[in-house]
């Protein structure tokens, strides 16, 4: 009977750890980028993505929330792209080769889809641009 528990338990445990991925940029660049049209800042750490509003309110931490977390390099720049089912939204945003700014493409699972160019307003330890 206890074996039964424990296969169980582990079955739960597994099965937590495969729904959610860890938030690890690598190469991708932290700081905070202004999405314009939502009156929102994106900021990025080294493990971690959150969206805020202008006046400093959380709107979303993404911190053990995301699916098929992904960056990759390619001729367009640094691409980064995660699913979040609780947002029901996939995001990219991508780091062009030449300025700091970001592209954000949000698609929601309704089938609306948002595109923004997003421009820096913080990067590496407080220098503000």
């Amino acid at each position: 009977m206890k074996k039964g528990w424990i296969v169980v338990l582990l079955c739960l445990l597994t099965a937590g750890f495969a729904a959610a991925e860890d938030i690890d940029l690598g190469d991708f660049p932290v700081g905070k980028w202004l999405d314009e049209t939502y009156d929102a800042v994106w900021s990025f750490s080294s493990d971690n993505i959150q969206l805020y509003r202008t006046d400093g309110r959380l709107v979303y931490d993404f911190r053990g929330e995301v699916e098929d977390f992904n960056v990759s390099a390619g001729m367009d720049g640094l691409k980064l792209t995660f699913n979040c089912p609780a947002t029901e939204r996939s995001y990219q945003f991508v780091k062009g080769l030449t300025n700091l700014d970001l592209a954000l493409t949000v698609d929601r699972n309704d089938g609306k889809h948002h595109e923004t160019d997003m421009k820096v307003t913080q990067v590496l330890d407080g220098l503000v641009l």
